[in-house]
């Protein structure tokens, strides 16, 4: 392609552009995540000293301001406080607009930072606790120090002008599989809130444990937060013994909740409380036997043994009873009085309630159920979950609250004012939206993130791989499909393999750091090579804040496939700018050894092949050992 001039000539143009003030000095890099709206930088940094004060304009403020200070105050072992006042020299001030600029909305901000100063501005006060955030990412690096660090505290000068492309930014954390104390969850929901996420999804009740006390069934903590202690790979486990003491386990009791809440609040994070209904509920029946269709007295909490079949293509059966009864009225009345506790607890309009993977087959053996069905003329058992979440709806519209369950609520007639969490893949959400529904766009191809992040071989192994490009280039809004409808998006973090808050972030960063500019920035905003550039930089500022996470992005992906009768492997690296190694001759990948250019035919015979990615002559990726037997089963 020809050129229209010279490099030598473009670059004197562009000078000779700057020095006339031509072009926009815009284009120096920066490191926020997610990427604002608006940002533009000029020559120049403010020095926060000693004498700098912090400023409010209004009490609302004081809150996101004594955060910065106390992060401050840390990291410099100076000691700042929050004053009120105007803006002056040598301040960093927060200010509510007192008229409401119609393009920031409820969460947006504009941050300047002049020779004066900084300057966050905003209409609420989410916003400008995402301005802080925007300026502790601004600040160096050492800023994540636990310990007074000696050196110079500088701001760039910049403008930005920034605000969320959509309202539902969310991450789902299972505290029911392995229980995570309060203070765990708190420092999860610190992690989260410094991305601009504003939604924390708390699945608290499931089949492996009820993590939430309710005063007036004091079973479901007595009894349903407990189970047999086991260590080991989720669904493999040993049931319960006879005799065997619940050991394992804990609970939240109301004022955790509440402190939880207080926290989470203070950040900008909405709770949305998750209790999981009529599947799903081994707990709650351990506690209650009646409440299932089979009563069995013998229902233990599962620590992670096997008690379905699985199929594929989501059809499975129960060897447990884990359903509630759909046509006891005791049913209603439990689920009454759990949700007028869970109501009273939590601000925020929803309350989600699963309606997952609901097994019907001991609801299509009970002759009550079966009753029922006639009474209600209907012709198939689905329809059972459609007249129980109807039921639900009922009960929790008296408490002032809205339902929220998975995309299997579609199923058997979806509750009047539902909104759906689409995870079965994005159909769920396309076909609520055009019913009218509101939804939660969280396809687990795109937002799983228990899914494995690299090659099996390098990572326990699950059902499933997700890659931190494919969470980049997820797009929340289906082509065809009114966006008005799709109030954003989350990822979801199930934790049967996940015992430890360190293992949780391991699986949670970078790829929650990825999505947030799914969630945040405009979609022409996005750019995965820039991406990778901040990236690397929090890679740095995770290392110092304690924070664990995944490096797996730098890992091959091999692809193995069949053509014409021959064994191939394609290699690939999703970050730009890496060399792949490999050897096929049973020798160590090094630099030396054949960089990958084209498809690679595996030989007959006890072959290996050995990969690795590498930057600048150094490896950066993880060794990937596959036989040719192995390439070969992956190749069908």
């Amino acid at each position: 392609m020809k050129k229209p001039f010279s490099t030598f000539k473009a670059g004197a143009f562009a000078l000779l552009l700057l020095a006339s003030g031509g072009l926009k000095a815009q284009d120096k890099p920066h490191n926020l995540i997610p990427e604002p709206v608006k940002i533009s930088t000029s020559k120049g940094q403010f020095s926060i000293k000693s004498s700098t004060t912090i400023l409010i304009q209004q009490e609302e403020a004081r809150t996101t301001a004594e955060l910065l200070a106390a992060r401050l105050n840390k990291a410099t072992g100076w000691t700042f406080s929050v004053k009120k006042g105007s803006h002056q020299p040598n301040a960093i001030s927060f200010s509510l607009h007192k008229n409401p600029v119609d393009e920031l909305g409820k969460e947006g901000y504009n941050l300047e930072v002049d020779a004066n100063g900084a300057k966050v501005t905003a209409n609420q006060t989410g916003g400008l606790f995402y301005g802080m955030q925007s300026i502790l990412q601004l600040l160096p690096t050492e800023i994540e120090s636990n310990t007074a660090v000696k050196k110079d505290w500088t701001l760039p000068f910049v403008k930005i002008t920034d605000y969320p492309r959509f309202a539902w930014r969310g991450i789902m954390f299972d505290v029911s599989r392995h229980f995570f104390t309060k203070d765990e969850v708190k420092r999860f929901i610190d992690v989260m809130a410094r991305l601009k996420y504003n939604t924390f999804h708390w699945h608290l009740t499931d089949d492996n444990g009820w993590r939430i006390e309710i005063k007036s069934l004091p079973k479901l903590t007595e009894v349903g937060a407990w189970r047999v202690p086991r260590i080991g790979k989720f669904n493999q486990l040993d049931a319960p013994k006879d005799g065997e003491a619940a050991t394992d386990g804990g609970f939240y009791t109301q004022e955790d909740i509440k402190e939880v809440i207080k926290y989470a609040s203070d950040r900008n994070v909405t709770i949305v409380p998750e209790i999981d209904v009529p599947g799903h509920s081994m707990a709650a029946i351990a506690a209650y036997p009646e409440l299932s269709c089979t009563k069995d007295p013998k229902t233990k909490v599962n620590p992670g043994s096997k008690f379905a079949e699985w199929y594929g293509n989501g059809k499975f059966k129960m060897l447990t009873d884990n359903t509630l009864n759909p046509s006891d009225e005791k049913v209603y009345k439990f689920l009454d009085k759990v949700f007028t506790e869970v109501a009273a607890l939590f601000p925020n309009p929803y309350i989600h309630v699963g309606g997952d993977e609901c097994y019907k087959g001991f609801w299509e053996a009970d002759a009550n159920c079966q009753a029922l069905m006639q009474k209600e003329n209907m012709k198939h058992v689905e329809e059972l979950q459609g007249y129980f979440m109807k039921r639900v709806e009922k009960i929790l519209k008296t408490k002032g609250k809205k339902l929220l369950g998975w995309d299997e609520i579609l199923e058997g007639g979806i509750a009047p004012e539902a909104t759906v969490m689409s995870w079965r893949g994005i159909e769920g959400g396309i076909e609520a939206a055009k019913l009218g529904h509101n939804v939660v766009m969280t396809p687990s191809p795109y937002v799983y993130i228990d899914f494995m992040q690299s090659d099996r071989t390098l990572e326990p192994p699950i059902y499933a791989t997700l890659r931190l490009k494919k969470c980049y280039d997820f797009e929340p809004i289906p082509e065809g499909v009114d966006g008005k409808f799709i109030l954003g998006g989350q990822a979801n973090l199930w934790t049967e393999g996940i015992p430890t808050l360190a293992y949780a972030e391991y699986m949670t960063y970078p790829r929650c750091w990825a999505l947030s500019e799914v969630y945040w920035s405009p979609k022409e905003k996005k750019n995965w090579e820039k991406f990778v550039t901040k990236m690397e930089n929090h890679f740095d500022r995770a290392d110092l804040a304690g924070i664990n996470y995944a490096r797996s992005a730098y890992d091959a992906a091999i692809k193995p496939s069949m053509k014409d009768g021959k064994l191939v492997v394609e290699l690939e690296a999703e970050i730009p700018n890496l060399t792949i190694h490999y050897s096929i001759d049973d020798t160590v990948p090094s630099k030396f050894s054949p960089v990958y250019k084209d498809p690679i035919q595996i030989p007959e015979g006890p072959i290996t092949l050995r990969v690795n990615t590498y930057r600048n002559g150094k490896p950066i990726g993880r060794m990937i050992t596959l036989s040719r037997e192995e390439l070969a089963k992956r190749s069908k």
